[in-house]
């Protein structure tokens, strides 16, 4: 049985991200085959997968909250919501401002362009115009710190060069929401501590952060946590309260 606890009491604005008694069920298919004969013919014939059943939150702005749970928990479905790639089958999500999303950091580059064209392509994808990519241009150089490289061809650089870069974007694109999944596992010691800094300076900011991780560190940032088990909300309260009741996370 799930068990939730009074909602945190907080001295943060209003509310910038809320999911209202959300459900999301995926209909599974064998094969392309199958899931195109899924436009001609009743879906309800096709194996179903609830990743999400009645899920209630809301996150104020300036929160950073971690969400956590098992693999096929419902975290990943979460954040496709938030940042606007699928879509509730039941209930209501709100989500107010503009999303950075630290997922597949080298995803959406072109490789034939360079480094600084790709700030550009990936500002556009975002949303942004040309005197706000402008604005950051240098910021995202400096901080990918890619030196004569960023000149260069994307498909010429390593894929650690691509993390700093796709990093570097997306940290400094002037977020209101910044979500985080498992993102810091990657990169050396050095840009892993760049990056860190750089997201306490923008929870200073009063920047709202959702971190999505399976290690410990989050409490490096975070003072709420949201667990989720078999697609509910399971426990949602302080990150010391919930690593009292979950002892078992980050361990596995």
């Amino acid at each position: 049985m799930s068990e939730n606890t009074a909602e945190i009491k907080n001295e943060h604005g209003e509310p910038i991200i809320m999911f209202n008694d959300v459900t999301k069920v995926y209909t599974l298919y064998k094969n392309s085959r199958e899931q195109f004969m899924a436009l001609f013919y009743d879906s309800k014939k096709f194996k179903k997968h609830q990743a999400l059943s009645g899920v209630t939150f809301k996150i104020h702005q300036g929160e950073s909250v971690a969400l956590i749970g098992k693999n096929g928990a419902g975290k990943s479905t979460i954040l496709k919501m938030i940042t606007g790639v699928c879509f509730p089958t039941d209930g209501d999500v709100y989500v107010k401002g503009r999303v950075s999303a630290l997922l597949e950091l080298t995803a959406g580059f072109s490789g034939d362009m360079t480094g600084r064209e790709n700030i550009y392509f990936k500002g556009y994808v975002l949303g942004m115009k040309d005197d706000e990519i402008k604005e950051i241009e240098e910021k995202v150089i400096e901080f990918a710190d890619l030196g004569e490289y960023i000149d260069q061809p994307v498909r010429t650089y390593s894929s650690g060069m691509k993390v700093r870069l796709g990093f570097a974007i997306n940290i400094n694109t002037n977020p209101d929401i910044l979500v985080i999944d498992e993102a810091l596992s990657v990169g050396d010691a050095a840009f892993k501590k760049k990056c860190k800094d750089k997201i306490h300076e923008m929870i200073k900011k009063d920047i709202t952060v959702l971190y999505v991780s399976h290690n410990r560190d989050i409490q490096d940032f975070c003072d709420r946590c949201i667990y989720l088990e078999k697609g509910k909300v399971a426990f949602d309260g302080t990150m010391e309260e919930t690593l009292k009741r979950y002892p078992e996370f980050g361990k596995s």
